[in-house]
C-alpha cells in the first residue's frame, strides 16, 4: 500500500495535483458507478525551488483546435526531428533551434522529470505591479490610527517601481493626487450616485486624448501620464505618501445618536475598478479595499443608518427579510466581473466587531482570487501581521503573489471537462474537451484566475466519455495538460506546464486495482467543495442529504457485507477515513450555519475554496496534540475521550489555535507551581503547547485566531464544538467509564453516524 501513497505524495510535491482516483475506470457507466468523481486539486504555482524557469517559449502543437504543449508523453522521431502530439495525434516539426536534439541530448521539456515546467515570455513589454488602498475613514480614532501605520509600513515592503494609489471614502469618496508637491488635492465624488466607467475617467481626466486613432485601447506604455496622477512609482511618492497618510482624519460628516455612520464602500470600490480599467487594462493590480463596518449608503447598501435595525442574520435571508442582499450581491457581483476581466484582484480587509457586509461583498474575491481577512479591530496583531504576510517574499526575493493568469486544460479525447470551483471566473471558452454536464464553473476549458499565490488551489472534474463498448487497449494511458499563463511579481510574462498521465482499467474485472488507487483525502477535499458549492445556491438540509446519500452509495459499492448484516460491514483502507473526514464535514461550519453570521460564513467558505489539501483537510477535521508528563507530545483522536485532567491538548482549526488546560493542570497553574524551582518540568510542560501554537501562528496566513483556555473556561467552547461528542450527558453512566468529559450536546457521536451508515449500507432495501 506505501507504494501509492508514496506515489500519491511525490506527484504532488512534483505536480502539486492530487487526482480522487490514480487509476481512472475506462467507461462513462462504470466512472458514474464510482460515486466520487474523477476530479483532482491542482495548485498552479506549486512552490517548487528546484524548478529553474526555462529562458525560452515553449513548442506548441500546430493544429489549431489543439495547441498542446510538447511534453514527456509527446513520441518523438529524434532522426526525422518530428514529435507526435499525445492529444490529438498531430505530427509537428521540430523549429531549427531543435537541430540539435537526440535520444541522448533531449531539451528539458521531454525529461520525465520535467512533468511540470516553467517558460519564460519574451515578447510583450513587462507592466509595473499597482496597489490601490481604498480606505474607509469611519472608524475610531484609534482603529484608523492602526491602520494608518500598517499601511506606512507597507510602503517599506512594497518594491521601489510598484504604482500605488489611494482612495479614502466615508459619506463621501475621495481619489487621491499624489504627485502634488507640498499641497494636497483630491477629488471628491459623492457616495450616494453610482457612475459608469466613462463617467469616471472623464471625470477623473483619464479619457484618452482626441488626437490619434480611437477604438484601440490604450497601452499604459504609451501613455506613461495617463494614470501619473493618481498611481505613482513607490520610489518617488514615499514621502508624500507616508505625510498623507498620517494626517487622515476620521469621516468628519457628524454622526447623530442612534445612527451608523454613513459609508460609501459601493461608490469607493466601483471607482477604484473604473480608475484601474482606465488606466492599466489587462495588467496585474491588486485593489485593497479596508473596512470597518457595512456600506450604509448609494450603491451597495448592506443596511440603513439606523442603529435600531440590525444587519441581516441568516433568520432573516430565510425568511426573505433581507431587503437590501439582492441589489447589493448584484451591484459587487458586477464590478468583481468588470475587475476579473482586466486581470484585477480585489482583497477585502473587514475589521469590526460587527458584520460588514462580506456575505454581499465576498463575490469581489472569490472571483477575482483576492483574500479576504476578518478581525476584530484594525487594532490586533491578527490583523497587523496577516496584512505584512501579503507581501511576503520567496526565496527569489520576489512576491509569492502573481496576477492575471488563464488556465487552460487540455484532456486525451476519453475525458472531457465538467467544471471548476476555486477562486476564477470563466472564460467561456468552449472546445471538443468540454462537457456538457457541469459541475461547478462548467462549459468551459479555460479560466481566468486574477490573483494566486503559492497555495491558490483549484478543484477540477472530469468526465469520462469513453463508452462501455469501445474498450481502451490494455496498458492505455489517459493524459491531462494543464497550462497557466500568469504575471509573474517580478513582471515577467510566465508559462507554467503540467503533464500528467494515469493507466486507465476495466471496472468489471480490475476494480481492486482502481480501489487501491483511490485517494481518501482528496476525495474527501472534492467532495466537499462540491457540497460548499451546493450551498451556496440550494439549503442547507438539502446539501447534507446530498452527501449522506453519495456516502452510502460507496459504502455500498467499495464496502464488503453480507446482506442485511451490519457487523459483517468493513471497508478497505484505502476508504476506511472517508467516512469520518464526512462526519467533521457534515458539523463544520462551512454547511452548519448555525451559530455563525453570514459574514463568518462567507469567510470560512472563501479560505475553503482556495487553501490546498492538507489545510483544507485540517478545516475539515481539526488536528488534535495532547501533552502529558508521560513522554513526548502526540497526535491523539479528536474526540471528547481526549479531553482529560493531567492534559494540555492543543487543536489546530486553522482558522483558530487553541491550547486547553485540563483540570488538574489549570489548578496546578493556578496554585502557581510552575514558578517554583522543584516544578520546572511542570513549567517545561506548559511551554511545549505555546512554542508549537507560535510556530503555526508565525507561518499561516491568514493568521489564525489563538485561544488560551481551560476547563471549565468559557472558550473551552472551541474544542467542545469541535470534538466528536463519544460521551454525552445521555449517555456518560451508560459506559460506566470515568475518562474523557462529557458533552453537552444532542449531536450524533462517530460511533452511532457509522452504526447507521452501516445498516443503511448493508439494507437490503435502500
Amino acid at each position: 500500500m506505501a507504494s501509492y501513497l508514496e506515489f500519491i505524495q511525490q506527484n504532488e510535491e512534483r505536480d502539486g495535483i492530487r487526482f480522487s482516483w490514480n487509476v481512472w475506470p475506462s467507461s462513462r457507466l462504470e466512472a458514474t458507478r464510482m460515486v466520487v468523481p474523477l476530479a483532482c486539486l491542482f495548485t498552479p504555482l506549486k512552490e517548487r525551488p528546484d524548478l529553474p524557469p526555462i529562458q525560452y517559449e515553449p513548442v506548441l502543437c500546430s493544429r489549431a483546435t489543439c495547441r498542446a504543449v510538447l511534453n514527456p508523453l509527446c513520441q518523438v522521431d529524434y532522426r526525422a526531428k518530428l514529435w507526435a502530439c499525445n492529444f490529438c495525434f498531430q505530427r509537428n516539426q521540430f523549429s531549427p533551434s531543435y537541430s540539435g536534439i537526440s535520444e541522448l541530448n533531449q531539451p528539458a521539456e521531454l525529461l520525465p522529470q520535467f512533468s511540470t515546467i516553467e517558460y519564460v515570455v519574451q515578447r510583450g513589454s513587462s507592466a509595473p505591479l499597482i496597489f490601490l488602498y481604498v480606505v474607509d475613514t469611519c472608524l475610531e480614532e484609534d482603529d484608523l490610527q492602526a491602520l494608518k501605520e500598517s499601511l506606512q509600513m507597507s510602503l517599506s515592503l512594497l518594491t521601489p517601481n510598484s504604482l500605488v494609489g489611494l482612495i479614502t471614502f466615508g459619506r463621501m469618496v475621495q481619489v487621491h493626487e499624489l504627485n502634488c508637491e507640498g499641497i494636497s488635492k483630491s477629488y471628491v465624488f459623492r457616495g450616494t450616485k453610482d457612475l459608469t466607467a466613462k463617467q469616471i475617467q472623464d471625470m477623473l481626466g483619464l479619457a484618452k486624448p482626441p488626437a490619434g486613432v480611437q477604438g484601440s485601447t490604450p497601452q499604459p506604455q504609451e501613455h506613461p501620464g495617463l494614470s501619473s496622477r493618481f498611481l505613482q512609482p513607490v520610489h518617488k511618492i514615499d514621502m508624500n505618501l507616508t505625510d498623507l497618510l498620517g494626517e487622515l482624519q476620521r469621516d468628519p460628516w457628524p454622526v447623530p445618536q442612534g445612527k451608523r455612520p454613513l459609508r460609501s464602500t459601493g461608490v469607493a470600490l466601483s471607482i477604484a475598478v473604473g480608475l484601474l480599467e482606465g488606466s492599466f487594462p489587462n495588467t496585474g493590480a491588486r485593489i485593497m479595499l479596508f473596512t470597518g463596518g457595512p456600506p450604509t449608503q448609494g450603491p451597495g447598501i448592506v443596511v440603513g443608518d439606523e442603529l435600531k435595525t440590525p444587519i441581516r442574520s441568516w433568520h432573516d435571508i430565510e425568511k426573505d427579510n433581507a431587503r437590501f442582499l439582492k441589489k447589493a450581491t448584484k451591484h459587487y457581483e458586477a464590478l468583481a466581473n468588470r475587475a476579473a476581466v482586466n486581470g484585477h484582484c480585489i482583497d477585502i480587509y473587514a475589521c469590526s466587531l460587527d458584520q460588514t457586509g462580506l456575505l454581499e461583498l465576498k463575490c469581489c474575491c472569490n472571483l477575482s482570487g483576492g483574500y479576504i481577512v476578518m478581525a476584530d479591530s484594525f487594532n490586533t496583531s491578527l490583523f497587523k501581521q496577516t496584512f505584512q504576510r501579503v507581501f511576503s517574499k520567496g526565496l527569489q526575493g520576489d512576491f509569492r503573489m502573481a496576477f492575471g493568469a488563464s488556465l487552460e486544460i487540455k484532456t486525451t479525447r476519453e475525458l472531457k471537462i465538467a467544471g471548476a470551483i476555486g477562486t476564477c471566473v470563466s472564460l467561456n471558452s468552449k472546445g471538443p474537451s468540454v462537457s456538457e454536464n457541469e459541475l461547478g464553473l462548467g462549459g468551459t476549458c479555460q479560466w481566468k484566475i486574477c490573483g494566486l499565490d503559492p497555495s491558490t488551489t483549484l478543484s477540477i472534474y472530469f468526465e469520462v466519455v469513453n463508452q462501455h463498448n469501445a474498450p481502451i487497449p490494455q496498458g492505455g494511458r489517459g493524459a491531462i495538460q494543464f497550462v497557466t499563463h500568469y504575471q509573474h511579481s517580478s513582471s515577467q510574462r510566465r508559462v507554467r506546464v503540467t503533464t500528467v498521465a494515469r493507466n486507465w482499467a476495466d471496472a468489471q474485472s480490475q476494480l481492486q486495482h482502481i480501489e487501491a488507487a483511490f485517494d481518501q483525502e482528496a476525495s474527501a477535499v472534492l467532495m466537499a467543495r462540491l457540497g460548499v458549492f451546493k450551498a451556496e445556491s440550494e439549503e442547507g438540509p438539502d446539501v447534507l442529504r446530498w452527501l449522506d446519500r453519495q456516502l452510502i452509495r460507496l459504502c455500498q459499492k467499495f464496502g464488503q457485507f453480507h446482506k442485511d448484516d451490519s457487523n459483517s460491514f468493513k471497508l478497505s483502507e484505502t476508504f476506511s477515513l472517508y467516512p469520518q473526514f464526512m462526519f467533521h464535514l457534515r458539523r463544520s461550519p462551512f454547511l452548519q450555519v448555525f451559530n455563525n453570521s453570514p459574514d463568518e460564513s462567507s469567510y470560512y467558505r472563501h479560505h475553503f475554496m482556495r487553501q490546498d489539501l492538507t489545510q483544507s483537510l485540517i478545516m475539515i477535521q481539526p488536528v488534535l496534540y495532547s501533552y502529558s508528563f508521560y513522554g513526548p507530545p502526540e497526535p491523539v483522536l479528536l474526540d471528547s475521550g481526549s479531553i482529560l485532567p493531567d492534559r494540555i491538548l492543543l487543536m489546530d482549526t486553522f482558522f483558530q489555535i487553541v491550547i486547553y488546560h485540563g483540570e488538574t493542570i489549570s489548578q496546578w497553574r493556578k496554585a502557581g507551581y510552575q514558578d517554583m524551582q522543584e516544578y520546572e518540568n511542570f513549567k517545561q510542560l506548559l511551554q511545549a503547547p505555546l512554542d508549537d501554537a507560535q510556530e503555526i501562528l508565525q507561518t499561516r496566513f491568514p493568521m489564525p485566531r489563538y485561544v488560551d483556555t481551560e476547563h471549565g473556561g468559557s472558550q473551552a467552547r472551541f474544542l467542545l464544538s469541535k470534538v466528536n461528542p463519544s460521551q454525552t450527558h445521555n449517555n456518560m453512566y451508560a459506559c460506566g467509564q470515568e475518562s474523557g468529559a462529557p458533552i453537552l450536546t444532542d449531536d450524533v457521536s462517530l460511533q452511532v453516524f457509522m452504526d447507521h451508515l452501516k445498516k443503511l449500507a448493508v439494507s437490503s432495501s435502500s
